[in-house]
């Protein structure tokens, strides 16, 4: 039992206090954010190379240092959107009126290079762990980042609670881009899928015999998967999951007006990582 409480609540943890850091850092004034990007950037790449060395250390211990690179790479990704480094050509909120197609013209404008980059760093993780035992770093960032998109297609199709009290002021304009239902019908599509893929893990963990790398690979990535579904659900239940992170955002300065997108951008792509997520 110790074999699968472990890596859930080392999953938990970090899920939690990963997603508390980056909000934290985006509350803190504009001037700090090239700072923030440059050790996200550094530590990014450390993790890709992390990754790299533990994708043939399949033991217990490679299958959470990969788990653990995985999220700072993706870490680094967010960070990258949330402070508005690598977002897309369009900077400007949807227009009052402006029909879906419309809306989603300017949603893909909006996140261009940030999915640009989310491909890039993928095909590199793809890549540093291909062929290797051990592919927990590859599962988790693929879960990452197929949670991710479902979030944002069911907050584009729209659903209860978008989440805008999480979106620094400069960024604030991507919440414009959103729907508000009570629900849409790809999210129970979306949850379903997840659920069944959340359960053929867990149940892969608990059969007997089960060596102590799988049981960890398996148990880390169902808890990740499971998490993010539950986030699916903070979105169309009438509750906020804004009381989790209740200490990172307490350096949120509502009165502050939105800097200028100008500020801070970095464009790489010429070139551009939730859900959720």
């Amino acid at each position: 039992m110790t074999e699968l409480i472990l890596p859930a609540l080392y999953a938990m943890f970090v899920w939690w206090f990963t997603t508390g850091l980056i909000v934290w850092l985006d509350g803190l004034p504009v001037s700090t954010y090239r700072w923030s990007m440059a050790g996200a950037t550094l530590v990014g790449i450390a993790a890709l190379y992390a990754l790299s060395q533990t994708a043939y250390d399949p033991t217990v211990a490679g299958a959470y240092c990969a788990f653990s690179s995985a999220v700072l790479v993706w870490g680094w990704i967010e960070v990258a959107f949330l402070m508005g480094f690598v977002t897309g050509p369009r900077r400007d909120p949807s227009p009052p009126g402006a029909s879906d197609y419309q809306r989603l013209r300017h949603a893909v404008g909006a996140i261009l290079h940030h999915e640009l980059f989310i491909l890039v760093a993928g095909a590199a993780v793809v890549v540093v762990t291909l062929d290797a035992p051990n592919q927990t770093g590859t599962w988790t960032f693929m879960i990452l980042w197929a949670m991710r998109l479902s979030a944002k297609l069911n907050l584009f199709l729209g659903v209860r609670n978008r989440g805008e009290d999480f979106l620094p002021e400069k960024m604030r304009h991507i919440d414009s881009y959103f729907a508000r239902r009570s629900v849409n019908l790809l999210f129970p599509v979306t949850v379903t899928a997840a659920t069944a893929l959340a359960a053929v893990l867990w149940a892969h963990a608990a059969m007997p015999h089960t060596s102590g790398f799988d049981v960890a690979k398996n148990v880390l990535a169902a808890t990740l998967l499971s998490l993010a579904i539950l986030e699916h659900w903070f979105m169309v239940l009438p509750l906020s999951s804004t009381a989790l992170w209740k200490w990172a955002m307490r350096n949120r300065r509502k009165s502050e007006p939105a800097p200028p997108a100008s500020i801070g951008r970095i464009d790489l792509a010429p070139l551009p990582l939730k859900t959720a997520d």
